[in-house]
């Protein structure tokens, strides 16, 4: 009685099955176009996109953003003025080791130079013996109004020096290392066209002597150990970077070789999975159990050894270690293995759970994941067609962001004041005009500010380029671009879904799989773009709204991290973030699933997200079961692809197979083209694996309207498969029709 009860409440809510068609047989030929109004507004939305990008185009300059700047707004090596000189060189590098500076820029005079120093100065050593007034001269840098060979005397250059029109002393910037124990000093070296000393990054190099108030003093002191602070780290990712692009370049042989490997080795896979989808899929099961067994116990034999060894800290990760595969200082420490421990002990836990009290569900699960690859063996041109949606995607990629770079680089430039904070001896007509930070004239700050003392120019202070600047359009264009890329590339990928659907929809409805038509991808392409463009646009456009609000909730939250005392307001946010994460999921999730009864029966975005919703929530227990079931079936077969990739590429780069070891480059960091083709590895089998994943829905969708529709007789037979049929109990009740 309760079950009758049921029974007719869900009809009440989620409508009554699906009734038998006898000319239903898959995907309907006869259609119309669904969703025109929303393929109108996708279109205007283009159009208008076109019109920014054609603003961008014609006022951005990207080559603002790409070369160095100095304090008159000059581009180094572009502009006439600056034309042969390529570098920008700081007055007072000291100046720049302020976390401020990211924001503000930093305040030191600097200027373009034809290369940068090669060697060490400070005018203060000349100054204090005064000798070799020419010698002086020639390793002066100074800024453009100043004519050194007009300097006559000692007391000119100290003038000029204290006026801050010459830089009192800088450092050798052209000595990076290229590889360990190599140096290159023949060439300039310089961070992104900027002078950066180098020789921090140099182990075992000899002491720095930098000449200042005529001593002598090594590179840990006075000036040398603030640049070092404020230069190390940005120096030594450049040189990692070079080293990086050097063993990229050497051994792009070995990358393409692994990358064509894991694209045969999801091709073997899939074949496999064919014909021995369940015993795999229950040896990956019982594999990884034993598998996590014996890292748990490995982990914990490792732990209890490294507990009662004193003194193990986590050591400070720098990128070598990262690159060279030398991790054998983390694994000295205790608690890099209670960590393996514990995730080890968590996918254990979850893989017993799913295999002791899903068995049945489980069954079900693999005959599903084997009919997917009966589906994807039948259509095979259905595991190359995610190439045409991936390189639309890049091409959307490609489009905005070079939109984006060239209204960045839109607008005139923009001065502000800069160090009026550090010179106390700075006087201006006008203070209030005239703080820290506020935009100012050049002219009219050389005109109305001057030293108290000398009457001359300030000498720190100063109104000097800070950025471009920006009309308020430009903001609402960014606006404007980030939203069509994002509905961009969620159109392409629904675009691909819907594709795909139609293909696998076609192989099930098709009663005998041997007559499934030969173009059922081209079928499915071209009926796509033909009626259900719209529709492609009506849900990728619901999905970008949602990100866009994510986006939103981000900058918030970024925001508020400034007032660490408003918890409250940061505990709300968070639970906002959470939440709108989880209604991207979802409608995600139910996106797919309209596309595909949009790809079977032609009906428009609503009415097709409506009758998948009700039709998976009339077998809502076995859509939340199997869903991640074979969710996690397909990662259990990824994981092994990437795993085995990695774990080969190792062995061979880092020389443990003997067999190998005449054939490896020589490179910097060995592990680069591992990193590389284990990336590589886990993008081709997201791609091979996702269209498992489209195949496995499409045909659960049409598994579950095939056990409403039909009941096994003559006139209403079943479309799924016999192994199908056999672990639900269920049979076509003619012989012919098994």
């Amino acid at each position: 009685m309760g079950s009758v009860r049921e029974e007719e409440i869900v009809k009440s809510v989620f409508g009554s099955p699906l009734k038998h068609s006898p000319d239903f047989h898959g995907p309907l030929k006869r259609r119309s176009c669904t969703d025109i109004l929303c393929l109108f507004l996708f279109l205007a939305f283009i159009g208008g996109w076109i019109f920014v990008a054609t603003y961008a185009y014609r006022h951005g300059d990207p080559q603002k953003l790409i070369y160095p700047t100095d304090s008159r707004g000059l581009r180094c090596g572009v502009d006439e003025e600056v034309k042969d000189k390529r570098y920008l060189f700081f007055f007072d590098l000291t100046e720049c080791a302020k976390p401020a500076v990211l924001a503000t820029g930093c305040p030191t005079p600097q200027v373009c130079v034809k290369e940068c120093p090669k060697e060490d100065f400070a005018a203060s050593y000349y100054l204090a013996t005064n000798r070799d007034l020419q010698g002086l001269k020639n390793k002066l840098i100074c800024k453009y109004d100043v004519d050194v060979s007009r300097i006559t005397s000692f007391a000119q250059v100290k003038q000029h020096v204290d006026n801050k029109e010459c830089a009192a002393w800088y450092m050798n910037s052209s000595s990076l290392s290229i590889a360990p124990g190599k140096l290159d000093p023949s060439t300039n070296k310089t961070l992104a066209g900027r002078c950066i000393p180098s020789f921090f990054i140099k182990a075992g190099q000899e002491m720095v002597e930098l000449t200042i108030n005529g001593q002598r003093y090594d590179k840990d002191n006075i000036q040398s150990s603030v640049i070092k602070e404020a230069t190390l780290e940005l120096v030594k990712a450049q040189e990692v970077g070079e080293m990086l692009l050097q063993d990229l370049a050497g051994s792009w042989h070995v990358i393409l070789l692994g990358l064509l490997e894991a694209m045969l080795l999801c091709l073997v896979y899939i074949v496999i999975m064919r014909f021995l989808a369940e015993p795999m899929i229950w040896l990956s099961l019982i594999g990884s159990m034993i598998l996590m067994s014996f890292c748990i116990y490995f982990c914990y034999d490792r732990y209890t050894y490294l507990s009662a060894v004193p003194n193990t800290s986590l050591p400070d990760p720098t990128l070598g270690d990262i690159f060279t595969g030398n991790f054998q200082a983390y694994l000295a420490v205790k608690d890099t293995w209670l960590v393996l421990g514990i995730i080890a002990a968590v996918v254990l836990v979850i893989v017993l759970l799913i295999t002791l009290f899903l068995r049945n569900r489980l069954r079900i699960a693999i005959a599903l994941i084997r009919e997917a690859s009966k589906a994807v063996g039948s259509t095979m041109s259905s595991l190359f067609f995610p190439v045409v949606p991936w390189l639309l995607q890049i091409l959307v990629l490609s489009f905005g962001l070079s939109v984006m770079v060239y209204l960045a680089s839109t607008g005139t430039p923009v001065n502000r004041v800069k160090g009026m904070d550090l010179d106390k001896s700075c006087q201006c007509q006008n203070p209030k005009l005239y703080h820290n930070q506020f935009n100012c004239e050049k002219e009219s700050f050389k005109r109305d500010c001057h030293d108290a003392n000398s009457g001359g120019e300030c000498l720190t202070a100063s109104c000097a380029f800070h950025s471009y600047g920006k009309d308020a359009i430009i903001t609402w264009f960014h606006t404007y671009n980030i939203v069509g890329l994002f509905w961009g590339l969620f159109f392409v990928s629904a675009f691909g879904e819907m594709v795909l659907a139609g293909t696998f929809a076609t192989w099930y409805w098709t009663f005998k799989k041997e007559n499934v038509p030969f173009y059922t991808v081209t079928s499915a392409f071209f009926r796509t773009i033909r009626y259900h463009m719209g529709t492609l646009a009506f849900g990728s456009l619901i999905i970008t709204i949602c990100r866009i609000i994510r986006m939103i909730l981000e900058w918030i939250d970024h925001k508020l991290k400034k007032y660490p005392n408003n918890g409250f307001a940061r505990g709300i946010l968070c639970c906002c973030k959470c939440c709108f994460w989880c209604l991207e999921k979802f409608l995600r999730f139910l996106n797919r699933n309209a596309y595909i009864m949009c790809a079977v029966h032609g009906k428009n975005f609503c009415n097709s997200a409506r009758d998948a919703f009700f039709l998976l929530m009339r077998n809502v227990v076995r859509v939340v079961v199997l869903d991640k079931v074979t969710d996690f079936l397909l990662f259990l077969g990824k994981l092994l692809i990437v795993s085995a990739m990695f774990a080969q590429w190792f062995c061979i780069m880092s020389g443990k197979l003997p067999f190998a070891i005449e054939h490896i480059p020589t490179l910097n960091y060995y592990m680069v083209p591992v990193f590389v083709i284990t990336i590589g590895s886990y993008f081709i089998a997201s791609v091979f694996f996702n269209v498992y994943a489209i195949a496995v829905d499409t045909l659960f969708l049409c598994f579950l309207e095939d056990s409403e529709r039909n009941d096994g007789t003559a006139e209403k037979p079943y479309f799924m498969s016999a192994k199908l049929l056999r672990i639900l109990s269920k049979k076509n009740k003619l012989d012919k029709l098994d």
